[in-house]
């Protein structure tokens, strides 16, 4: 077993570890505190426990598979994304070979590209070409109505499901000095310092939460919750500096950096479902919503974390 092997075990461990802890405790809240019965905090954040655990062991498998298991993994998380976000679109029948090129064209090319390591192109495909291409074909249909309103939807879900997500697996093609072979762990860095921010900024909300943030856009998210979620989840990013090719003080910042984007993602994202009249994107994993419920943080922070290592650390 090579040292990133052991150091990927040691964190897959590790994660392991405090999810075993989050789960007893969320178990022994459920039944000390709820009797067994209904709670709406205990039972979210049991939720929130139970789609981590779904998370970690889908990233592990893919992870077994290589490269190409974990670029085929976040394709396939694409597709089921822009399938949530094309379901609470107002579509028309004139838009019908315009998404199914969204689907079996734009979302396979892209991660194809990704898979061949060419960044010239996987980095304007969809916001130049894809963004063209997906109104013409709308105009061949035919159909007017609504056409502004529809084009720009199809295109804003393109650009968050397929695009942005697809920055996660492209960390692996980055060519980074004295890094080799290590650049799983910066993937594994992303997902892990933005979810738990996800997560902290609930937990510490619900504790000490008492001036909301934007309550006509998302009701539960409070100052107190966001400062200490933040604020922790750059805590763990910088003890978490050991796995990056980043300083400890580069790491902090960086943490800070992809959390603030995370919590904005997420902000934007619940805005989209308050202006469609839903609670959840979908309902693919069990108690907790959809797909981009999980990831609305991920959509803006990968980007932004992918260029900087990109443009800071690579060669």
């Amino acid at each position: 077993m090579t040292s990133v092997q052991q150091q990927a075990l040691l964190i897959f461990a590790g994660v392991a570890g405090i999810l075993v802890l989050a789960s007893a405790i969320g178990y022994g809240l459920k039944l000390g505190i709820a009797r067994g019965q209904a709670h709406a905090v205990i039972d979210n954040l049991n939720a929130r426990v139970n789609a981590w655990w779904v998370m970690v062991i889908v990233i592990g498998l893919a992870y077994a598979f290589g490269r190409n298991g974990v670029i085929a993994l976040f394709a396939i998380v694409s597709f089921f994304a822009l399938r949530e976000f094309a379901t609470i679109a107002p579509t028309r029948r004139g838009d019908y070979m315009v998404l199914l090129l969204s689907f079996f064209l734009v979302t396979p090319v892209q991660y194809l590209l990704i898979g061949i390591e060419w960044y010239g192109l996987y980095s304007i495909f969809i916001p130049v070409y894809a963004f063209l291409l997906l109104p013409v074909l709308a105009v061949v249909a035919s159909d007017t109505r609504g056409f502004l309103e529809r084009t720009a939807i199809v295109q804003w879900g393109v650009m968050l499901c397929v695009f942005c997500i697809s920055h996660v697996p492209a960390l692996l093609t980055l060519d980074i000095p004295g890094y080799a072979g290590r650049n799983a762990l910066l993937l594994f860095f992303l997902i892990i310092v933005v979810q738990s921010s996800d997560v902290l900024q609930y937990i510490w909300g619900r504790l000490f939460g008492r001036h909301k943030l934007a309550p006509g856009v998302s009701p539960s998210k409070t100052v107190e919750g966001l400062v200490g979620g933040i604020l922790s989840a750059t805590l763990i990013g910088t003890l978490l500096w050991w796995m990056t090719p980043f300083s400890i003080v580069f790491a902090a910042g960086i943490s800070f950096v992809i959390t603030v984007m995370g919590f904005l993602g997420g902000l934007v994202m619940s805005a989209i479902k308050r202006d469609r009249g839903i609670k959840d994107w979908g309902a693919s994993i069990a108690g907790h919503g959809g797909m981009l419920d999980r990831l609305d943080s991920v959509c803006f922070s990968a980007p932004i974390f992918f260029h900087l290592v990109r443009y800071g650390w690579a060669g």
